[in-house]
C-alpha cells in the first residue's frame, strides 16, 4: 500500500546555484536545520525547514513526487517548483 502521509523538511532558495552550493555544504556535514534557518526563503526555515506531516497531494507535483517516491533521510535536489529551488529531506512516510 502506498504511503498517504509524510513528514519532510526543505530548504527553499531562489536559484539553482544557491541550492547546489547548499547541497555541497550538506554533503560535507553541515547540519540541514542550520542551513535552513540561515538560507531558506520559506517561513519553515525558522523551524529548521520542517514542514511537519502532510498528505500526498498537498504539495506541488515536483515536491510531492520527491517526498513520496524518493529515498528516506537522503537530501534530494535541487528540485524546481514555481516557488524556487528546493533541497528536500523526507523524514518518514506512512
Amino acid at each position: 500500500m502506498a504511503a498517504k502521509r509524510a513528514c519532510a523538511c526543505h530548504i527553499l532558495v531562489n536559484t539553482q546555484k544557491e541550492a547546489e552550493n547548499l547541497l555541497e555544504q550538506l554533503n560535507k556535514g553541515t547540519e540541514f536545520d542550520k542551513l535552513a534557518r540561515k538560507h531558506s526563503t520559506c517561513p519553515s526555515g525558522k523551524s529548521g525547514g520542517s514542514l511537519g506531516e502532510f498528505d500526498k497531494g498537498d504539495m506541488v507535483k515536483a515536491f510531492d513526487e520527491a517526498v513520496f517516491k524518493g529515498p528516506l533521510l537522503k537530501v534530494q535536489g535541487p528540485i524546481k517548483t514555481q516557488f524556487g529551488w528546493h533541497l528536500i529531506k523526507t523524514l518518514y512516510r506512512h
